[in-house]
């Protein structure tokens, strides 16, 4: 009887290719979790003013750049308020995202401006430079919204107006004529006609 012998090889063999694969599975998964390490710029974004609504600047400057770290203070106006974020626009390292502010203080007014994030570290944080230059730009926003407001009030106010004011241009047109014609005939009265032709000649 012969028996036949198996090389342990021929057992390993499969189980290193799947080593080898399973191997480059965690390289794959791990490069790209490199590259996203950190949250969205949205839960950034969102984190960052939920903090500075609580009134605590320090955890606030845990979502920014470290060169705006030492901006980052209370701000009345901010406490309390309810922040609100919209998707992010990425451009390479930096990103935009849509951020409204619903303000208590001093009357639950919302305001609308763009939350800037640059990477660091592999990691978005909050520009609070530049979002706070577009955050302070909104007052002129907000006169031209107003002024668009007084407007369109003094618009519909016109219209409202504008058959009454038609008629009392009707009358007042009338009068005029009336006043004219009446000129007219006084003047006509005033003045004596001219001689005709035979009346000179004679």
């Amino acid at each position: 009887m012969t028996t036949t012998t198996t090389s342990p090889q021929f057992f390993l063999y499969p189980l290193k290719e799947n080593l080898i694969r399973i191997a480059g599975l965690f390289g794959l998964l791990f490069i790209l979790s490199g590259c996203q390490s950190g949250p969205p710029p949205e839960k950034v974004t969102q984190a960052f003013w939920e903090a500075m609504a609580q009134g605590d600047p320090e955890i606030a400057r845990t979502y920014t750049t470290q060169v705006s770290q030492y901006l980052i203070t209370k701000q009345p106006e901010l406490e309390q308020a309810s922040p609100r974020t919209g998707s992010a626009k990425v451009d390479g390292d930096s990103a935009k995202v849509a951020t409204v502010l619903t303000l208590k203080k001093p009357d639950n007014r919302k305001v609308v401006f763009d939350t800037v994030l640059v990477e660091e570290d592999d990691q978005w944080k909050v520009d609070y430079l530049q979002t706070m230059n577009n955050y302070l730009h909104l007052p002129f926003g907000q006169i031209f919204r107003s002024l668009q407001g007084i407007g369109e009030a003094i618009n519909k106010n016109l219209q409202q107006q504008l058959p009454e004011l038609e008629k009392q241009l009707e009358g007042f047109s009338d009068g005029l004529l009336q006043q004219l014609e009446e000129f007219r005939r006084r003047l006509e009265k005033s003045v004596p006609p001219e001689p005709s032709r035979q009346d000179r000649t004679i």
